[in-house]
């Protein structure tokens, strides 16, 4: 993918993760990893074979849904290599009375870093250094990874040139993932190599234009109130009519995402407790 990069694709394609989970070998001689993917031992084996015998310093974990970071601990196991990552897996917000998690399967809850990273940390390798950059949004521990001094940055499942990112309560809030998009705009890389998919050569464009969709959902979903609409399954119909239908939940959460938000900023209110069966109206 550049000098020193070199990208292997998990064998788990679906509508959820493209043709599959992107891992990242960084190095020549001392080598980090970035998301070693599904608990998958052909993967493991083909990333074994990758790295060929020579040393693995750390291994990077961009967050914990089990496409990204359930085969660490083994490739751990195989290289000596430290686990580095933001934290265990945990909700961007307290669950409500009553609420349950419908993306708990989707969590890697057993997940537990050798290495906890502050925003900002720098990591140092044999001929690399690694950014990290806090960018929650798709869940409460995302992180993107900066190759320092090349432009290049790894943005997970934050960015992805294929699809728009899920962001899905209360694993995800759509607060954070606007905020987050600022900060990655205003790192200004030349390049995004992400988590699922083929790489962002014009990152500053498509990371406008990202914010530009997500606003343009958030007008979609207050008009579809204004003209009488009143839970997130009518939304969903009417905005999401030419989506796979397989995608319909991870649109109602998306949709959801936003209601919270607008609920927050209050251009939106709700009838009772806020959650997928709620009832909203304009403010």
């Amino acid at each position: 993918m550049a000098p020193g990069v070199q990208r292997l694709t998990a064998r788990n394609p679906s509508p959820f993760t493209f043709r599959g989970t992107n891992s990242y070998i960084v190095g020549k001689k001392t080598l980090a990893v970035i998301d070693p993917g599904p608990q998958d031992e052909a993967h493991l084996q083909v990333l074994l074979a990758a790295i060929g015998g020579r040393p693995v310093s750390h291994i990077f974990v961009s967050h914990t849904h089990r496409d990204h970071s359930p085969l660490a601990r083994r490739l751990a196991e195989a290289t000596g290599a430290l686990v580095a990552a933001e934290g265990p897996h945990r909700p961007a917000r307290p669950l409500r009375v009553g609420e349950t998690n419908p993306l708990d399967a989707s969590a890697d809850m057993d997940f537990s870093p050798d290495i906890q990273l502050p925003d900002n940390a720098l990591v140092e390798g044999d001929g690399w250094a690694i950014r990290v950059v806090h960018t929650p949004g798709h869940t409460a521990n995302h992180c993107a990874f900066g190759l320092e001094g090349t432009g290049i940055a790894f943005s997970a499942d934050h960015v992805m040139a294929w699809s728009t990112t899920i962001v899905a309560p209360p694993d995800g809030a759509m607060a954070d993932f606007m905020a987050s998009l600022d900060r990655l705009i205003a790192r200004d890389d030349r390049f995004l190599l992400p988590g699922h998919g083929g790489p962002v050569a014009r990152p500053q464009q498509f990371l406008r234009g990202l914010k530009t969709h997500r606003k343009m959902r958030e007008r979609a979903i207050l008009k579809r109130l204004f003209s009488g609409d009143r839970t997130i399954s009518e939304i969903v119909g009417a905005i999401y009519r030419d989506t796979d239908p397989r995608l319909h939940g991870a649109a109602a959460l998306s949709v959801l995402a936003h209601l919270e938000d607008l609920v927050a900023r209050g251009q939106v209110q709700v009838e009772g407790m806020l959650s997928l069966d709620a009832a909203f109206r304009p403010a």
